[in-house]
C-alpha cells in the first residue's frame, strides 16, 4: 500500500504553519497582539519540520516545497501589510517581495538542473558568499532572524513603540532598537539574494550552453 504523503508528520506541520499564518493576515489590520502572536507560532513551528522529516525518515518532495513557499508566502504578505502601514517606502516592499521570490525561485531550479537534492546543497565552490552562507548554521540562522525581525518591528511600530528603556532625554523604545540593529543584517541578506539570483542565472546559462553544444555536434554529425 502506498504511502500517504499528505499526512506525512512534517507536511502536517506545514498545515499547520499555513493556518497559522493565514490568521495572522487577518488580524494585522487591526489587533497587533494576535497577529504577532500567530506569525510567530508560525514561523516557531518551521523549526519543527525538517527535524521531524529527518527523524521519522518522512521527507518528501512535497514538504521541500511547503516549507520552502510558505517562508516566502509569510514574508511576503507580511511586507504587503507593511506597503498600507508605510505607503512611503512601497517601492522598497515590493523590490524585497520582488527579490525574494526571483532569487529563490530562480536558485532552486537551477538547483534542480544540475541535479541537487535542495537549493542548500550545489557546488558551493561557485561563490565564496554563498558557501559560507550556506553552510554555517549560524549565519544562515542569524541572517534569517534578523531579516524576519526587521520587517516584524517594523509591522510592531507602526501600533507601538513598545517597553520603553527610560533614559530622560536618550529614552528608546525597544521595538526601534530592534530595527536599526536589524536593518543592517536585512539589507546583507538582500544583498546575498542578488548575488543567488545571479549565480542561478549563471548556473542556468550554462546548461543551456551545454544542451546547444550538444545539439550543435548533432547536427553536425548529421550533415556529415
Amino acid at each position: 500500500m502506498a504511502e500517504n504523503i499528505y499526512l506525512f508528520i512534517p507536511n502536517i506541520i506545514d498545515y499547520f504553519r499555513v493556518v497559522f499564518a493565514f490568521v495572522s493576515f487577518y488580524y494585522m489590520p487591526f489587533d497587533y497582539v494576535k497577529a504577532s502572536l500567530f506569525y510567530l507560532l508560525s514561523g516557531f513551528l518551521d523549526a519543527f519540520d525538517g527535524h521531524a522529516a529527518r527523524t521519522l525518515n518522512q521527507g518528501s518532495r512535497l514538504g521541500y516545497m511547503l516549507d520552502q513557499l510558505i517562508d516566502r508566502i509569510s514574508t511576503m504578505c507580511l511586507c504587503a501589510a507593511l506597503c498600507h502601514f508605510y505607503p512611503q517606502y512601497m517601492l522598497f516592499f515590493q523590490f524585497v517581495m520582488a527579490l525574494d521570490i526571483f532569487s529563490h525561485w530562480i536558485h532552486l531550479h537551477s538547483s534542480q538542473m544540475k541535479g541537487a537534492e535542495s537549493h542548500k546543497k550545489f557546488d558551493l565552490s561557485e561563490n565564496a558568499i554563498l558557501r559560507h552562507y550556506y553552510t554555517n548554521k549560524i549565519i544562515l540562522f542569524g541572517m534569517c532572524a534578523a531579516n524576519e525581525l526587521f520587517f516584524c518591528m517594523l509591522y510592531l511600530l507602526h501600533f507601538t513603540s513598545g517597553p520603553v528603556v527610560p533614559l530622560g532625554p536618550l529614552s528608546f523604545g525597544i521595538f526601534k532598537l530592534i530595527v536599526y540593529v536589524c536593518a543592517p543584517f536585512s539589507f546583507l541578506k538582500n544583498f546575498i539574494s542578488v548575488v543567488q539570483l545571479c549565480v542561478a542565472a549563471e548556473n542556468i546559462a550554462m546548461v543551456d550552453r551545454e544542451e546547444r553544444a550538444k545539439l550543435a555536434s548533432k547536427l553536425a554529425s548529421k550533415s556529415e
